[in-house]
């Protein structure tokens, strides 16, 4: 976690001008990002968070822009992106060589929940509010869909890059996610049969704020894409359900809250033990690659974390999850 792009009285008075937002009074950055670089900033207007979008064409971030903008007019809890002067939701930071794409939204107060402090009802209540993100993305055009850069496909390409890679410490790893990908693969069927709208893919606990029992912001869709419901159902039970084991009974409340808004259609269940393994999967593929093999120290993103999911979801916590739905 860092900041990757450093921001002085300059370039940030250029920027707060871009966006109108009045004279800056004090500003700091956010060691919180792993891809973007992102700052808390004052101005004489209000409190705005910042964010460089590290790595991105402009096409991509105009995607989520409009993406954000249309969840917030349609009641999501998410702040929608500020207008620029010209009237895109995004400002040019010119530099050498490279333009990078500045996002700044009216900032949320609110903290992240730790795993242990997730009990039923703040499940429910997430669950609740996961539904209502769905239920807006169904609305929006089946054009907005974009591919997926976890897709099925994608991952296990990934996989075959380290399948053979003469390292101990990933020996039990790829023997389990060959066995995963083999069962994901063969219910491709049941998996697409699914409800598919605009996903999240990533609503990890720290992409939420919370005060107290109340959400105040859905953050972050960066890695929103085309997918399946069922599939961001899972994404969220391997984050918000497990403490170094499943949780069940919070996994329960939070699809019981989920369905108190968007009631699963008979697709959705079949698909989602699935999803809950391919979910685990693709986490543990992607800290391998991303973070254990490029030698990043982020002990945070230990795959061995969701490979212990991967192991307990092939066990009888599975059935356990699914048996009431």
């Amino acid at each position: 976690m860092g900041t990757f792009t450093v921001l002085g009285p300059t370039e940030l008075g250029e920027l707060a001008d871009a966006f109108d937002l009045g004279a800056v009074q004090q500003s700091r950055t956010i060691a919180a990002g792993t891809i973007n670089s992102n700052f808390d900033v004052v101005t004489e207007r209000g409190r705005y968070f910042l964010r460089i979008n590290e790595g991105k064409a402009e096409v991509d971030v105009a995607w989520e822009s409009r993406l954000v903008a249309a969840l917030a007019e349609a009641g999501v809890v998410t702040p929608p992106p500020l207008l620029a002067r010209d009237g895109r939701p995004y400002a040019p930071l010119l530099g050498p060589g490279v333009t990078k794409w500045v996002s700044v939204f009216p900032w949320r107060d609110g903290e992240h929940l730790a795993a242990n402090a997730i009990t039923p009802e703040l499940a429910s209540t997430f669950g609740a509010a996961l539904g209502e993100l769905h239920r807006a993305t169904l609305k929006l055009p089946a054009a907005w869909r974009r591919g997926s850069i976890y897709d099925h496909d994608h991952l296990i390409t990934r996989f075959e890059r380290f399948e053979r890679v003469p390292d101990p410490q990933l020996a039990h790893a790829v023997r389990v996610l060959s066995d995963e990908l083999a069962v994901t693969t063969g219910a491709m069927h049941i998996r697409r049969r699914a409800t598919h709208a605009i996903i999240h893919g990533d609503l990890f606990r720290d992409n939420v704020l919370w005060q107290g029992d109340r959400i105040t912001a859905i953050l972050d869709f960066e890695q929103a894409s085309g997918g399946s419901i069922a599939y961001d159902i899972a994404v969220c039970i391997n984050d918000w359900c497990w403490t170094g084991k499943p949780e069940i009974e919070l996994a329960h409340a939070l699809i019981e809250g989920y369905q108190r808004v968007r009631p699963l259609t008979l697709s959705d269940r079949d698909a989602l033990p699935y999803e809950i393994r391919a979910a685990a999967a693709r986490f543990t593929i992607t800290r391998i690659t991303d973070v254990y093999l490029a030698r990043v120290r982020n002990p945070d993103k230990d795959f061995r974390a969701f490979l212990a999911r991967c192991e307990a979801w092939r066990g009888p916590s599975l059935g356990q999850l699914t048996s009431s739905l």
